[in-house]
């Protein structure tokens, strides 16, 4: 019983379109990245990110429509289930709206496009044309509505779709040709490649033969010869008509009146990928080595073309898609590179704007799960804590992405190394500047002062309005009439900011010492040793205004006082962990409760942090626990009890404004967090400050809406997000990064990538295994492989180093690309050490019969999958010098191992066509050689690209068609046939293709709902987090997940169930089996009350309960 939820969402473009769909004047870019549609507007700093939306399917393509009476253009969305539909912007109800739904009406027995899926609109306004399958032309007639129905409020005007056969199976391209006059027939011609591989273009009309019915007629072929590599027509508006067809080694145009092609030479070949138009001659093209081309038609004076002219004007990513938006502005959509606004200028490009995208990520490693030491660390903490680093993108593209989910922190400045700081203070120096411009920092004996200008200069100051600054500061706070406040272990003392003059001082009595202390506008409130709280009133000489002393039995532990001039304070109690609310005036308790049975409170924080709500009161206990409650002032009532556990020691809190009178809360322990409202909830999120034992906000004029961030080993000013995002680190490798290993030992990375140079118009891969350092993300040291061989896995390990101990190394398994034998694929094995001085030098190698696709360790020994054999090597050292790899055992697979995965003496092998099968490796017995036999076996077709353990005999297993498969071996079956069976305990679709599983171990609470077991990544550059989910609450989440299904409907009306189901080329199933979508579930805190309730009919929980629940899981991701 599975659970997956998305860490970071797909980021690949492969389609983008520009259209008037927000409003009538106003240029709307919607970009699709796999499921999601997001719609930007334009702005002078590029692209603003206006709505997204999922849909319920991965969008293959997309198109727009302007019905007669719409103000607005409609979105065409088709997706890879094909199912399609329009959307349209309802401005009244400011959101997205589903106007005609329908399925493809091809047969399913109809081959898929192999050349992509294509939507054209008909210039005339009266066909729209879909290509999804192999000699299929789907026409949906676009209904024209008459004056006499002008009323009617139904504005989609799609015809029902008629299929259409053609001869044409392998099309390249198709183009609607632009009509010479109004009643010319709509036109469609078709790039395409014949049986004997020659390229041919045809013209065929539509006709529409009353009603729905459409005709495709045969039309006319062109007879002479076209350019093998020929990919694209482009349609020329008028004056000129007619179409460009693109080539790998010319341009030709082609003239619809004539017939005839007048087709020039490029002068260096390449491969187009990309275009979009710019105006009536002027077009922009890319190809597939990121240059982007500005081609232009040049007409005689009787607007016939004459010649073209072709510039490259820049480089940029990969392009999938062009979109010409305005003013020399180009958006370049990529796959496998980031995606950008560019300009173009005179002969050149500038990058406007540039939008993060890891994918496809073709390997991954986890850093670091930021794990806690000891109990306590709970899967209710998001795994912002995890960072994950990536190999992204492809060849020019190529590059070493670490991303972390979590509060951003971006450095402004460091003031210097200072160690053993304890807290940090902002003061004004006058009461005239809206800004601070002073920083108080406290260390264990003393206090320093460092004051900053306008510009941000810094200095450090001897002495600042008469502050005692040789002791430690407890507190230190501005207050009104200019004068500041400082609490230290043995004085409070009040001054004038102009001056420094003391205007009043107040000593604890019998010489007792400060132990904690709160201040507001009003009062000081302070703890003499825990047993004494004394009261001082600010605007009264600091004179005391009640002294109560408690005792030894139930000594007090923290205190607060509320923000602003209440007539209550806190004080918390380490006897029975008890909380009292106090008037200020008597401390007598109005309420009191215990907070917890485990442990005691040590800090108190009342603040502002929902908008129109009571404010709400944090504790934190001793043990890691942070305990809130929301804080009624006029009844002095704590209510709606929540904890969640932070770390394993107390955390410090920090209020951060926010603006509009609201603040985060940043909690500092082992694990800082920001904890924000969003959405009317409670957010912990992890920040990416890991070493910061204090903070402060710093709003100087210098660096507004900063916050002074002290660590153990410096001070320094920054910027923290407001909430949580992704955040991706990069380092250019400019190659291939296909495969990645990491060792925490050596904090480097080793990389097996792949680079790809032009040489006279020829392609040729050379392949590196390069050594890179994980804090400065620089390469340290490269090792490059032969001619024609290409690397193919990458593992950290520890192998015996011949004088008895381990030591670490790298082990690369490589292919050599062999044109002349193909089947007689060769390889190498390569042992690699990394010297002292961070270099890498070659232990041993071993040349192997097929291409080495992926290793493992199993037992200290090496795990190698060939191109058709596992194999079991034993590395000895006949001398210390240098080892021999020795074949102990080999398992002959079905058809290709494409993925293993070790535990213990079990081996799982993901074969390339026939699932996934587990061997045992067993040692040899009194001289008999090892075995490698197997023990159980998934006797399914599937074409399997990944697979990892995530539970003991529970395998994960994902396929090339996006489907996901949890399967199980029981050891204790009745019969052998039960024992070597792997079932399928849980299966859904993903819709994307997985290319790695990596099995991640969290220390979890007993009581989890979900225990997180593995990282996904894709293709589509995705990373998901997939959880086994706890057997009391399996019933619970499915019975939720299908309540919402029927309850929650989403864009193009497609019903959740089948977009979740099972599906490939051999089987089909109704509804997802026993996998639970996070993102689709956690959907149940976004909508209203009543559809809540309708969710958990039946169920046995509330509505609450329900939504702490969902809450608990949001935080997992």
């Amino acid at each position: 019983m599975a659970y997956i939820a998305p860490i970071h969402r797909p980021s690949s473009i492969r389609h983008a379109l520009k259209l008037n769909f927000l409003a009538a004047d106003e240029d709307c870019l919607v970009v699709a990245k796999a499921n999601r549609l997001e719609f930007h507007t334009q702005n002078a700093d590029g692209l603003s990110l206006q709505l997204s939306k999922a849909i319920y399917g991965k969008v293959t393509m997309l198109q727009k429509l302007r019905p007669a009476l719409s103000p607005t253009d409609h979105l065409f969305v088709g997706t890879d289930r094909f199912m399609y539909f329009t959307l349209s912007w309802n401005p009244e109800k400011k959101q997205v709206q589903t106007e005609k739904t329908f399925e493809s009406v091809a047969d399913n027995a109809a081959r898929e496009s192999q050349t992509g899926e294509r939507c054209h609109v008909d210039p005339t306004g009266r066909f729209m044309t879909l290509e999804v399958y192999e000699g299929i032309i789907t026409v949906i007639p676009l209904v024209q509505r008459g004056k006499k129905r002008k009323q009617e409020p139904d504005i989609a005007h799609l015809g029902e779709p008629q299929a259409c056969r053609l001869p044409e199976m392998f099309v390249r391209s198709s183009a609607f040709l632009r009509p010479r006059s109004v009643d010319e027939k709509a036109k469609i011609a078709l790039l395409y490649e014949d049986t004997h591989a020659t390229v041919k273009l045809r013209i065929r009309e539509l006709r529409s033969e009353g009603g729905d019915s459409v005709e495709l007629e045969d039309g006319e072929s062109y007879r002479g010869d076209l350019e093998l590599g020929a990919s694209h027509l482009i349609p020329i508006e008028a004056p000129t008509h007619g179409l460009i067809i693109i080539g790998e080694t010319s341009i030709g145009y082609y003239d619809d009146e004539t017939g005839e092609i007048d087709r020039q030479p490029l002068e260096e070949a390449t491969v187009f990928v990309a275009w979009a138009q710019v105006d009536a001659q002027r077009f922009v093209l890319a190809d597939d080595y990121g240059r982007l081309y500005l081609f232009m038609l040049e007409l005689n004076d009787a607007n016939k073309v004459q010649s073209w002219k072709l510039d490259i004007i820049g480089q940029t990513s990969r392009a999938s898609t062009l979109v010409y938006l305005d003013a020399g502005h180009v958006f370049v959509g990529s796959h496998q590179g980031d995606s950008q606004v560019i300009r173009i200028a005179e002969k050149s490009i500038e990058i406007v704007q540039s939008f993060s995208n890891i994918a496809p990520i073709l390997d991954f490693t986890i850093m670091d799960m930021g794990n806690r030491s000891g109990e306590g660390q709970s899967n209710e903490y998001s795994s912002g804590q995890a960072r994950i680093v990536t190999g992204s993108g492809a060849f020019q593209d190529g590059s070493l992405r670490s991303v972390r989910s979590g509060v951003g922190l971006e450095d402004l400045g460091v003031l210097g190394e200072m160690e053993h700081i304890t807290n940090l203070f902002s003061l004004k120096s006058g009461g005239g500047t809206e800004y601070v411009d002073t920083l108080l920092v406290t260390f264990v004996n003393e206090s320093r002062v460092f004051r900053f200008d306008a510009q941000g200069e810094v200095e450090e100051v001897e002495d600042f309005a008469g502050l005692a600054l040789d002791e430690t500061t407890l507190v230190a706070a501005t207050m009104p009439q200019e004068r500041v406040v400082q609490v230290t272990n043995s004085r409070v003392r009040l001054t004038d900011l102009d001056g420094g003059m003391i205007v009043s001082e107040w000593l604890p009595p019998n010489g007792q010492t400060i132990t904690a202390a709160s201040v507001n506008e009003s009062h000081v409130l302070v703890s003499l040793g825990g047993v004494t709280i004394t009261v001082l009133d600010v605007n009264n000489g600091l004179s005391v205004v009640k002294e109560k002393t408690f005792g030894i039995d139930s000594q007090v532990a923290c205190v607060a006082v509320t923000p602003d001039s209440g007539s209550v304070c806190f004080l918390g109690f380490w006897k029975d962990s008890q909380l009292s609310v106090c008037s200020i005036s008597s401390l007598e308790p109005d309420t009191s409760i215990q907070i917890s049975e485990d442990s005691v409170p040590r800090s108190l924080l009342l603040t502002q942090i929902f908008p129109g709500q009571p404010p709400t009161l944090f504790a934190a206990m001793a043990d890691g626990t942070v305990v809130t409650y929301s804080f009624d002032l006029s009844t002095t009532k704590l209510s709606g009890r929540n904890s969640i556990i932070l770390g394993t020691r107390e955390a410090t809190f920090r209020a951060l404004p926010r603006g509009n009178g609201l603040f985060n809360v940043f909690a500092t322990c082992e694990h800082p967090s920001l904890i924000y409202s969003s959405e009317g909830r409670l957010v912990y999120s992890a920040v990416t400050a890991e070493k910061a034992t204090t903070v402060c906000p710093f709003d100087s004029e210098a660096y507004p809406n900063s916050v002074a961030i002290a660590t153990s080993e410096d001070l320094r000013i920054a910027l923290v997000d407001t909430e949580r995002t992704t955040h991706v680190q990069t380092l250019k490798v400019d190659e291939t990064v296909r495969r990645i290993a990491y060792s925490p030992n050596l904090k480097a990375f080793g990389l097996g990538t792949i680079k790809r140079i032009l040489k006279g118009g020829e392609e040729i891969l050379v392949s590196h295994f390069k050594l890179v350092d994980e804090i400065q993300f620089k390469e340290l040291d490269t090792w490059p492989l032969k001619e024609q061989e290409l690397v193919e896995s990458v593992i950290h390990c520890e192998l015996p180093d011949g004088s008895g101990n381990l030591a670490e190394r790298f082990i690369v398994g490589t292919a050599y690309l062999d044109d002349q034998e193909a089947v007689a694929e060769r390889g190498r094995i390569l042992i690699l050490e990394v010297t002292p001085d961070r270099q890498l030098k070659v232990v041993t190698e071993l040349a192997v019969k097929g291409g080495c696709r992926c290793l493992a360790i199993c037992h200290g020994k090496l795990v190698a999958a060939l191109i058709k054999t596992v194999v079991v090597y034993d590395v000895e050292y006949r001398t210390e010098s240098s080892p021999d790899l020795v074949k102990l055992a080999s398992f002959r697979c079905s058809t290709a191992p494409i993925d293993i995965t070790v535990n213990g003496s079990l081996i799982a092998i993901a074969d390339l066509m026939k699932s996934v099968v587990v061997v045992q490796y067993k040692r040899g017995e009194a001289g008999l050689s090892d075995t490698l036999f197997e023990v159980a076996r998934h006797f399914q077709t599937t074409w399997t690209t990944a697979v990892a353990e995530v539970e003991e005999n529970t395998y994960m297993e994902s396929d090339a068609e996006g489907n996901l498969a949890i399967l199980y071996r029981d050891p204790t079956g009745v019969t052998d046939d039960d024992k070597r069976r792997l079932n399928v305990s849980s299966e859904m679709q993903l819709g994307e293709m997985v290319n790695r599983i990596r099995r991640i171990d969290v220390a979890t609470a007993p009581d989890a709902v979900v225990v997180p077991r593995a990282f996904m990544a894709t293709v589509e550059g995705s990373i998901y987090l997939l959880g086994l989910i706890a057997p009391t609450h399996q019933n619970l989440l499915m019975s939720l997940q299908s309540n919402l299904a029927d309850l929650v409907h989403t864009l193009g009306d497609i019903p959740f169930a089948k977009y979740r189901a099972f599906k490939n080329q051999v089987r089909e199933s109704e509804e997802p089996f026993r996998f639970v979508d996070g993102e689709f579930v956690e959907r149940f805190l976004d909508v209203d009350e009543a559809v809540q309730k309708k969710a958990v009919e039946g169920l046995g929980v509330g509505v609450e309960e329900m939504k702490a629940l969902v809450e608990s899981l949001r935080r997992l991701h």
